[in-house]
């Protein structure tokens, strides 16, 4: 059956440029009458505003968040037959840059309270590695993984780490820290539907080495200092002037935005916990709704800045309550269906059902839900009217 309602979109972008049209229009104009499409002062400016918001000495603009991953760890060295550490419960880019430069990514399972790399698991992975190069830990739907303990890991087996931050611009850890001022490189991707989106693709390293910086500058383009001298194979990976100027100007409104998914993500904790959901300390049998909402950062330093809001119900339902959000015109999307380690271009790392069960449950039961910062309490309450009643009326089903 259909609805009459309006559709809710999973994210609005047409909302937010409605907003800074007249304060991008006038950049992308200045960018086309100097023809200046790549490098210049545009990226270079952004470039500046990226190391000074991240607290990091450097920042390299490149093509991609993807890229951003590949760049950090050819900078480093990684190479065929290293090994990296890195969760299985994250977007492909993390395990394919890895594995592209015939490395081998070593699965770790998450935390189900916050879906961040399991600190044990990363040290005990650790301990069974011949050849461990780097760590890399991803800071998942907007929320800092457990630095502090990863970095006890890593000072141990002496290795760096890279931290993927693609999702989680402008949060901070337990300790305050900003994400990606923490690992040898941090790397972003302001792929459009990030919480800092670009009108395409793009993604920008930090680092707080001089020299590091200088190699992953040189490596985005071709491995070439100065022109048509290459000291290395590199690769074309450079972030484009005209999206480099879009990303500066829309960058002073990046905390605002951050703030209203906060204050979004408060409205629906209240109206599922209302209804009787809990938050991820807890399991989906042991309250009267059986839903769990994501659990906030337990130190006062900490923040979580909901790239995505996350809920989880029962497998069992769970693709009943997909098809009846498509109906009720409520956009939503799952992140992630299938984890890495059961992927098929990974099948001959050995990875079977069962060997990461937190990852599993949640790639199996989580749901994600409209956050982005321009929606009106009426949307709100009508996804978690939908959703609410929708478990209700299901709740028998696999809990």
């Amino acid at each position: 059956m259909s609805t009459d309602h309006d559709p809710i979109p999973l994210l609005d972008l047409k909302a937010q440029y409605a907003t800074l049209r007249d304060a991008i229009e006038p950049l992308m104009h200045d960018v086309a009458d100097s023809q200046w499409f790549i490098g210049g002062p545009k990226l270079d400016a952004f470039e500046i505003a990226m190391a000074e918001y991240c607290g990091t000495s450097h920042a390299v603009g490149c093509a991609s968040g993807s890229d951003a991953l590949l760049v950090s760890l050819m900078a480093l060295g990684i190479s065929s037959g290293d090994e990296v550490i890195c969760p299985s419960y994250t977007f492909f880019a993390t395990a394919g840059a890895i594995w592209r430069l015939g490395a081998k990514p070593v699965w770790v399972d998450i935390d189900p309270v916050t879906y961040q790399c399991d600190v044990a698991g990363i040290d005990a992975a650790a301990s069974q590695c011949k050849r461990l190069k780097a760590i890399l830990p991803v800071h998942l739907f907007g929320q800092a993984s457990d630095m502090e303990g990863i970095e006890a890991t890593a000072v141990k087996y002496d290795v760096p780490i890279i931290e993927d931050a693609a999702q989680a611009i402008g949060c901070r850890d337990a300790s305050g820290r900003m994400v990606g001022s923490i690992g040898a490189t941090g790397c972003f991707s302001f792929f459009p539907s990030k919480n800092l989106g670009g009108f395409g693709d793009g993604g920008l390293i930090t680092t707080h080495c001089s020299d590091l910086a200088a190699r992953m500058r040189r490596l985005r383009n071709h491995g070439m200092e100065p022109k048509y001298i290459h000291h290395e194979v590199g690769l074309n990976s450079r972030l484009d002037a005209m999206q480099a100027a879009v990303l500066h100007a829309k960058l002073p409104y990046l905390d605002g935005w951050a703030a209203a998914r906060q204050r979004n993500a408060n409205d629906y904790d209240n109206m599922f916990g209302d209804a009787g959901a809990g938050d991820t300390h807890g399991g989906l049998g042991d309250f009267d709704l059986p839903l769990l909402r994501p659990a906030r950062p337990t130190s006062s330093a900490a923040n979580h800045i909901f790239n995505q809001y996350c809920i989880r119900v029962p497998a069992a339902i769970r693709e009943d309550l997909r098809a009846h959000l498509v109906e009720q015109k409520i956009g939503h999307e799952v992140y992630y269906p299938v984890p890495l380690h059961l992927q098929p271009c990974f099948k001959s790392l050995g990875g079977v059902e069962g060997d990461l069960p937190h990852s599993e449950a949640a790639a199996n039961e989580s749901v994600a839900l409209p956050i982005y910062a321009e929606l009106t309490m009426e949307q709100k309450s009508r996804v978690a009217e939908t959703i609410t009643a929708f478990v209700k009326a299901n709740s028998t089903a696999g809990v």
